[in-house]
């Protein structure tokens, strides 16, 4: 969702996706949970950088804010969208799928490298008892 918001009830929208994308990079919800914002960057806040852990945070106040229609129509708009898009350019890089493949990456060379360590202890047992 790289559209900016036109009114106060996109700002929700916007805040739960970065809440999904910070628990799918760094974790910090259980399966089937779907915390709001400001209980992920409770959670999992530190993981991101400094300049975007203020911009989430700015989210997750108007995120609360916005539930009251009067203070809702007074969020500056135009600040939050950039927020948000400067957020999902950060978390969305590393997808699901890339952090699926990223692991089963890691294990198959744990394999490989298990099978490697095994050949090298077959041949130097066939060396020492002089089958080779």
């Amino acid at each position: 969702m790289t559209r900016s918001a036109t009114s106060p009830d996109d700002i929700r929208d916007m805040a739960d996706e970065v809440s999904r994308l910070i628990a799918a990079r760094f974790g910090g919800a259980r399966r089937g949970e779907r915390p709001p914002l400001h209980v992920m960057l409770r959670r999992r806040g530190g993981a991101l950088p400094r300049g975007l852990r203020k911009q989430a945070a700015a989210l997750a106040q108007a995120d609360q804010l916005s539930a009251q229609p009067k203070i809702a129509r007074q969020l500056d708009l135009a600040r939050l969208s950039r927020a948000h898009q400067a957020l999902v350019a950060h978390l969305q890089p590393l997808g699901e799928l890339s952090r699926w493949q990223g692991r089963a990456t890691g294990f198959a060379a744990s394999v490989v490298f298990g099978l490697l360590v095994l050949a090298a202890v077959v041949v130097w047992i066939m060396l020492e008892r002089g089958y080779l």
